[in-house]
């Protein structure tokens, strides 16, 4: 078994690598289309870690969960468009805020029908899971951490946060031939895309280029929104066995780099701030990873099912709000991936209902980055809440 700490340190970056590595060539894309690699990076410390061939017990590995995410959190919210998203328009945006309402409601409701199945234990887990499910993978570990998820409790629910997105995308994607049945059901305005289509056709993606100026700012950035954040947290006071210093840390993180994105620092964006963040991110995950075994995915078929109950729930609620505000199918069908599935996914969908329009996919997946770890803290406390009734 590997104890050093720098030699496990090593063999951390090393699986990251490889992982982004095989991801991004042509040869292997296929392989992580339904498993991710975010999943792997997870994964393969875990079974490393589970086998004894590292140790599972390094106090860096907490250290290294304090520090780079936050800053990983400042980086990856520092290219907000928001100018971007409030384009969208009225619908567009109450289709993903319903998207999102909805997530932070279905999961209390499933996780006291199954908590009598899972344990009461769980709770921080269905918080970790409707960040995600609000968000993205970020907001995944970074209510982990705020809310304290025991590795055996995280574990299981980032297979269901593999598993159901993916089903869920398929299962609106064979859906389409229903567009205009949905759309004459629910009277839908079909003045929305159009719309939509003029205010967003001039947008453009900024070329991204490295340099060691750029590079040199966004280090910068980064320890600077982490030392802000951890003296912000620790003037707050911390709520015993609610809100610690940590809890704190990871909102002000999330709050600095929305607040950066008004300012000309989310130019940083042009030298891949967003792909220095998810290095940060994947590497925090690779060592949650390693703190985690094996034996904890047992419970993740019955969690499944849970995420499966969580989707129907929030599907039925986004329905009815596109019956409400006369959303057409497209919006909702988009909204509710962008929740669910999040940037990488949600431009599929989009795509497959309007071709024209992946980008709404895009900005909404963003808009769900911006709020996913408010409302997984949020929606963790209420199920606290539930486990102690």
């Amino acid at each position: 078994m590997v104890t050093d700490s720098y030699a496990v340190i090593a063999i951390l970056v090393l699986i990251e690598f490889c992982v982004l590595y095989l991801s991004s060539r042509r040869r292997f894309k296929k392989y992580f289309h339904f498993i991710p690699p975010v999943f792997w990076i997870y994964a393969v410390p875990m079974l490393f870690s589970s086998l004894g061939l590292i140790t599972a017990e390094n106090p860096f590995y907490n250290i290294i969960a304090s520090n780079l995410l936050p800053a990983s959190l400042v980086l990856l919210l520092l290219s907000t468009d928001l100018k971007a998203i409030s384009r969208l328009g009225k619908k567009a945006l109450i289709m993903m805020l319903s998207g999102s309402i909805s997530i932070m409601v279905a999961v209390p409701v499933v996780f006291y029908l199954f908590k009598g199945i899972v344990g009461n234990r769980m709770w921080s887990g269905f918080g970790a899971l409707s960040a995600s499910w609000v968000g993205g993978s970020a907001n995944m570990v970074a209510v982990k951490e705020a809310l304290g998820a025991p590795e055996q409790v995280f574990a299981p629910m980032l297979v269901v946060d593999t598993v159901v997105p993916y089903v869920w995308m398929a299962f609106l994607i064979a859906v389409v031939g229903m567009q205009n049945i949905f759309d004459q059901k629910v009277k839908a305005d079909s003045k929305v895309l159009e719309e939509l289509k003029r205010h967003l056709s001039g947008r453009q993606e900024l070329k991204k280029s490295f340099s060691a100026k750029g590079t040199s700012w966004i280090i910068f950035t980064a320890v600077a929104g982490v030392v802000i954040s951890r003296i912000c947290a620790y003037y707050l006071p911390a709520v015993k066995n609610t809100i610690s210093a940590y809890t704190w840390t990871i909102i002000f993180a999330s709050t600095l780099g929305v607040l950066l994105s008004l300012t000309p620092a989310r130019k940083l964006e042009q030298s891949n701030s967003t792909l220095f963040g998810y290095w940060l991110l994947y590497f925090v995950l690779a060592t949650i990873g390693a703190k985690a075994c094996i034996r904890d995915l047992s419970a993740a078929l019955v969690l499944i099912g849970a995420g499966f109950c969580v989707i129907i729930l929030h599907g039925l609620m986004i329905a009815a709000a596109a019956k409400i505000i006369r959303a057409p199918m497209f919006l909702a069908a988009t909204a509710s991936q962008a929740n669910i599935g999040g940037p990488a996914s949600a431009p599929v969908v989009a795509v497959v209902y309007q071709p024209a329009l992946a980008c709404v996919g895009i900005l909404m997946a963003v808009l769900g980055n911006l709020v996913g770890t408010y409302a997984g803290i949020i929606t963790g406390y209420v199920c606290k809440f539930i486990a102690k009734a």
